[in-house]
C-alpha cells in the first residue's frame, strides 16, 4: 500500500460499491491547527483526508416549500447514518492494513456556541476538488449542486491527493431568491450565519425537529444534474 494512485483507486472502488456518490482526497498540511477541533498531535499524525457525499434524494427535495418537511427530516438522518456507517467501513478497512484512521461524524456539533463540529466537511470537500463554497455557504458539486450530504475520514494511508477547483457560483442566484431568512447576500463572504441560524431554530422549534434543518436552499442548487441511466458517481481529478 506504498502507492498513492493505487491507494486511491481501491478506497474509491469500495466506497462506490459501498453507495456512495461522491469521492475526493485533500492534503491537510495547508489548514490551520485551529480549523480543527481535534488534538494537534492527531493533525500531525495524520495528514490526509478522505472526503466522501452521498447525493440526496432529489424526489424528497422537491417536497420542500417554505419549511422542510418530515419526509426531508427523516431522510437526512438516515444519509447521515449511512455515511457514518461507510467512515466506520473505509477506517476499518484502513486500520486493518495497518493504517490509522479517524472518521469524523458526518452531523456532530462539538462547540454549541460557535456551531462548530470537529472539522468542516464542506472545507475539506472543497479542498479534496469535490466543489467550492457556495452563496448558500455550503458545498455546491457541479453535477449534484448543493445536494449532497458529506463525511472524512482522516488517514497516514499514502493518498494521491485532488486540487480546490477554480469555480464559482457565476450568474446563478437560486438560492438568494428563495432563503426565507434573507441569510444569502451576493457576495459568498457575506452570508449572515445568525440569520440562518435562527431560521433553523424556528422550524425546529415550529415543526417539532430535533435537528436544526431547512433544505430550501438545497433544493434550489442542482447543479448540472444527469441523463436517465447515467451513473452518480462523481470522483474528482487529480491535476
Amino acid at each position: 500500500m506504498t502507492n498513492p494512485k493505487e491507494n486511491v483507486e481501491k478506497i474509491t472502488s469500495l466506497c462506490r460499491e459501498w453507495g456512495a456518490s461522491l469521492f475526493g482526497v485533500a492534503d491537510l498540511r495547508p489548514f490551520k491547527k485551529e480549523d480543527f477541533l481535534l488534538l494537534p498531535a492527531s493533525m500531525d499524525r495524520l495528514p490526509f483526508a478522505v472526503s466522501v457525499g452521498f447525493h440526496l434524494s432529489d424526489a424528497i427535495l422537491e417536497e420542500i416549500d417554505r419549511q422542510p418537511t418530515p419526509l426531508y427530516f427523516h431522510h437526512y438522518q438516515r444519509v447521515n447514518i449511512f455515511l457514518d456507517t461507510i467512515g466506520l467501513r473505509v477506517s476499518s478497512t484502513l486500520q486493518d492494513l495497518g493504517y490509522k484512521a479517524l472518521p469524523i461524524p458526518a452531523s456532530q456539533i462539538v462547540d454549541w456556541k460557535n456551531q462548530r463540529g470537529h472539522l468542516s466537511h464542506k472545507h475539506v470537500a472543497r479542498a479534496a476538488g469535490l466543489g467550492w463554497i457556495g452563496r448558500n455557504n455550503l458545498l455546491v458539486n457541479e453535477k449534484f449542486g448543493s445536494r449532497i450530504r458529506l463525511v472524512t475520514i482522516l488517514t497516514d494511508l499514502p493518498l494521491e491527493v485532488n486540487s480546490p477547483l477554480a469555480k464559482d457560483c457565476g450568474s446563478c442566484r437560486a438560492c438568494m431568491k428563495v432563503c426565507p431568512a434573507g441569510a444569502i447576500k451576493e457576495k459568498q463572504g457575506d452570508f449572515d450565519h445568525s440569520l440562518c441560524y435562527e431560521q433553523l431554530r424556528v422550524f425546529s422549534k415550529t415543526l417539532h425537529f430535533s435537528h436544526h434543518i431547512c433544505g430550501i436552499c438545497v433544493k434550489a442548487c442542482r447543479g448540472k444534474g444527469r441523463r436517465k441511466g447515467q451513473s452518480a458517481w462523481s470522483i474528482a481529478h487529480s491535476e
